[in-house]
């Protein structure tokens, strides 16, 4: 008899085990003649060595489907252990990464596409059009995919905290609970794709970071995938501060609606600007998003398209 202890380092401990530890019971019942004792992220078992040596294999093959998929169904643990092929989800045309649940992220409209592609050519992307039209959450999408792919170390993730209509200090509490509010639409997006209790791991140890846009400056941003949001609210001076931030083996993409403009009207959009002196730079590859790229729900085209034609003096 000996034992063994298995660490779980890229499963999401909650998914790998299951509701009320249903994946555990199961895989306890496949192997009946091993003690297993789990606890976080971490299994004992204790059992004869040939044993021991099957059982890690098929733990590995199933933390790998895990990480990849965010799920381990029942159906899935039975194949693994039986030794079944085609135990993978069949892939779906112009998919991203899996979900929460093993839900697909899709690059669902052409210009979706074209993000993932220009994503694959080039080292910094512009991403413009209206809301809802999936510009940061395929952005984000594709950052994700990088770090599971262990393509990057760090997914940095940045807004620049513009008042629209309520002033910073009029919000209660310190400093952090002032600026949260600007970066939830980020955090949104990171939990739909990544599990919970590892989100808030990565967060804690800088593999993903949020922060605002002024913390950027003097940071030399190395071995990241590098989201800038809601860019058509920096200046020309902040934007030029973010670009120059780009390190070695790093990505940059660069998301905004030059619509919804926060800025004083005296102040000329840094996004705007930007795109227009680095069109030509190779390299740097600009993507625009339309109408018929809007994937939240109907109405919100709808909206776009009135606002599009009402008059600007209308009151």
């Amino acid at each position: 008899m000996i034992e063994r202890i298995i660490i779980l380092d890229g499963a999401d401990p909650a998914a790998f085990f299951g509701t009320n530890n249903s994946n555990m019971h199961l895989i306890k019942s496949l192997y009946p003649k091993l003690r297993i004792i789990a606890r976080g992220n971490v299994m004992k078992v204790i059992g004869d060595e040939m044993e021991l040596i099957a059982f890690e294999e098929k733990i590995q093959e199933m933390e790998l489907y895990c990480q990849e998929y965010n799920v381990l169904a029942e159906e899935a643990i039975l194949k693994i252990v039986k030794g079944n092929n085609g135990i993978s989800p069949a892939k779906q045309d112009n998919l991203i990464i899996y979900g929460m649940n093993g839900r697909p992220i899709l690059a669902r409209t052409e210009n979706q596409q074209k993000l993932v592609q220009a994503f694959v050519e080039n080292d910094m992307l512009f991403a413009v059009g209206p809301a809802g039209s999936g510009k940061t959450y395929t952005a984000i999408a594709l950052a994700v995919k990088a770090l599971k792919n262990k393509e990057m170390r760090r997914i940095i993730l940045s807004r620049p905290a513009v008042e629209a209509g309520e002033k910073l200090g009029f919000l209660p509490g310190d400093m952090k609970d002032k600026i949260d509010p600007y970066l939830q639409p980020l955090y949104d997006a990171l939990e739909d794709m990544i599990p919970a209790l590892k989100l808030k791991e990565h967060i804690e140890n800088k593999i993903i970071q949020i922060a605002p846009l002024a913390f950027m400056r003097g940071r030399t941003l190395n071995d990241a995938v590098v989201v800038l949001d809601e860019a058509q609210n920096t200046t020309i001076q902040q934007i030029k501060m973010f670009l120059t931030r780009l390190g070695t083996n790093a990505k940059m993409i660069i998301t905004g609606d030059i619509t919804q403009i926060d800025l004083p009207p005296s102040q000329t959009s840094g996004l705007i600007h930007a795109m227009k002196i680095l069109k030509d730079i190779s390299g740097i590859a600009q993507i625009e998003f339309g109408k018929k790229d809007i994937v939240r729900h109907k109405l919100v085209q709808r909206i776009v398209e009135a606002y599009e034609k009402a008059p600007l003096n209308l009151r």
